[in-house]
């Protein structure tokens, strides 16, 4: 039987059928895997946003200074800064990582278990305290303020 409203117990199934908890030392263990979890999910979401700076920061940057006029008629597929350059591609895949995370983040907190929610919940708080609270925070910009995002 699923839980439809917050429980407080010892007792809980997270994300498949053979990850259960029947002991105390099973549910801590966890607990720690949940937050541990999501702050490898900050981590790697100032990963991506740091790349992302990085990657516009360098095409910004070309030789001459100029920018250029006519984005359609390029003639290179993977040109630096283009639709389909290395960066781009690699962005896409470091946003495709980071939607994965966050959205078993998402489905082990639709548990419903008050310790899986406090656990991964002080987990980001710790992610985002360690790697994205910092000096540089202004210049980061975040498009999208979805936590799974």
């Amino acid at each position: 039987m699923m839980h439809m409203t917050f429980y407080w117990g010892t007792s809980v199934t997270l994300l498949f059928d053979s990850w259960k908890t029947d002991s105390l030392f099973s549910y801590s263990l966890t607990l720690i895997a949940c937050l541990l979890f999501s702050v490898f999910y900050q981590y790697m979401e100032d990963r991506r946003l740091r790349f992302k700076l990085l990657s516009s920061s360098a095409v910004s940057n070309n030789t001459d200074g100029a920018v250029d006029a006519t984005p359609l008629l390029k003639t290179k597929i993977f040109a630096r800064g283009g639709r389909w350059s290395v960066g781009r591609f690699t962005g896409s895949v470091l946003f495709g990582i980071n939607s994965a995370l966050g959205y078993f983040l998402m489905l082990a907190i639709m548990s419903f278990n008050g310790g899986v929610f406090v656990a991964i919940v002080v987990g980001l708080a710790i992610g985002y305290l360690l790697f994205r609270s910092g000096d540089d925070e202004q210049v980061v910009v975040v498009d999208n303020p979805c936590a799974c995002a």
